[in-house]
């Protein structure tokens, strides 16, 4: 089962069923790759860059609350009010069990 296949997969008979491409086309596809390329890396880079993550993250949070309190301020006054009550009362019991 002997094969003539050269380095790039091709048999030296084949390269007739590939069509001849411009160099327009050619620098186009380098083009869009470079490119993709480029998103990848920016895309890897931002996963690793931790601080930039949490950056985007608080961001995020207040917009989120911003419209949240255009749409209902009693609402996010409420569960504001509530989590401060529920961390106080962390704060106590935990202070409470460390005292005993």
């Amino acid at each position: 089962m002997s094969d003539d296949k050269s380095a790039s997969g091709t048999r030296p008979g084949d390269q007739a069923a590939e069509p001849k491409r411009s160099q327009a086309e050619l620098h186009s596809d380098i083009e869009r790759t470079r490119a993709e390329l480029r998103a990848t890396l920016d895309a890897i880079e931002f996963r690793l860059n931790v601080p930039k993550q949490m950056r985007h993250a608080v961001h995020r949070t207040k917009v989120r609350v911003r419209a949240a309190w255009e749409r209902n301020p009693a609402m996010v006054a409420g569960v504001a009010a509530g989590a401060a009550t529920a961390a106080a009362a962390l704060i106590f019991v935990g202070y409470r069990v460390v005292k005993k």
